[in-house]
């Protein structure tokens, strides 16, 4: 299933909803007329486990074609909101998760040249996320070096604590496409938290993806452009640390939960590691894609 949070209306709160065809069907209407109850939001979806994702996906192919009255909408008339729009708490990021990244972010961010031997972490606050279509905020006071990263999206679907790599995908709901902003020039004694945590910073959608629609997360292709320029173009096969690796050690010393995100790291082709160096600036626009599950728009404007 495509699982998506819209709203419809411009007053409208954010509705669970599965994106089939060029219709939005709405979970909960769709559930209320069928006698299965199903919850308006994504992380009430997520928390009843994997049996909803059957239940759901059954329900849809039973109705597909025949919705019932007001519970489909086309999806040209409602406003997609990043499918979690709120986490319930900090986003896990990746960092230096390919070879080729860490090689340029040597060249021009003062890291490491060596491949790292464990997934390097750190994390963005909820506060980061904005849904399709958004704006991303720039704000000249704070940086002038405003770079992009395309990456794969994990959402956790069951709580792990200290799991094993061969255990790790059994937790994964689904995935998404975010991009990880970071203003360069926010590093602060090597610490990333201020580059990688500004409002608006992470971009997330426009979908997920369920698990048992992705059969193999390591074999999609993902690319960025701004101002339709290809500026990264790569493969997840490419991670460095694969996602049941990152699942894995991530929990060894902090419990993933339902509805928690992890974004796995970006390819080469930033705008830190160009020669010469470029930077988005209000006025641009960034399109990012990852294979099998959507793409994002999103124009830069001044704060």
């Amino acid at each position: 299933m495509k699982l998506v949070t819209y709203r419809h209306g411009a007053d409208g709160e954010g509705r669970l909803g599965a994106l089939v065809d060029d219709m939005v069907v709405d979970l909960a209407d769709l559930g209320e007329w069928s006698g299965v109850p199903l919850p308006s939001t994504m992380l009430e979806f997520i928390d009843l486990g994997p049996v909803a994702v059957t239940q759901t996906s059954k329900l849809l192919e039973s109705f597909k074609g025949d919705w019932p009255v007001g519970a489909a909408i086309p999806a040209s008339n409602v406003k997609l909101l990043a499918p979690i729009p709120r986490p319930r708490k900090n986003i896990f990021g990746i960092g230096l998760n390919y070879v080729k990244h860490v090689e340029e972010s040597a060249k021009s961010l003062d890291t490491s040249k060596d491949l790292p031997t464990q997934p390097v972490i750190f994390s963005k606050p909820p506060t980061t996320v904005i849904g399709p279509g958004d704006a991303i905020e720039h704000n000249s006071e704070i940086t002038q070096q405003l770079d992009w990263e395309i990456e794969l999206a994990v959402i956790i679907g069951s709580g792990a604590k200290r799991v094993s790599t061969d255990d790790a995908m059994d937790h994964v709901f689904g995935y998404s496409v975010c991009i990880d902003m970071s203003a360069r020039d926010c590093r602060r004694a090597g610490q990333w938290i201020v580059s990688k945590g500004q409002d608006t910073f992470l971009p997330l959608g426009p979908c997920i993806v369920t698990a048992d629609e992705i059969k193999d997360p390591h074999n999609l292709e993902l690319w960025l452009t701004k101002n339709d320029e290809i500026k990264q173009k790569g493969n997840t096969k490419d991670m460095l640390f694969k996602v049941p690796e990152l699942i894995s050690d991530i929990s060894q010393g902090m419990r993933l939960e339902p509805g928690d995100i992890i974004a796995t790291g970006t390819p080469d082709g930033v705008g830190a590691g160009r020669d010469p160096q470029e930077w988005l600036w209000p006025g641009d626009v960034i399109v990012g894609c990852v294979e099998g599950i959507g793409t994002l728009r999103h124009p830069i404007v001044k704060v």
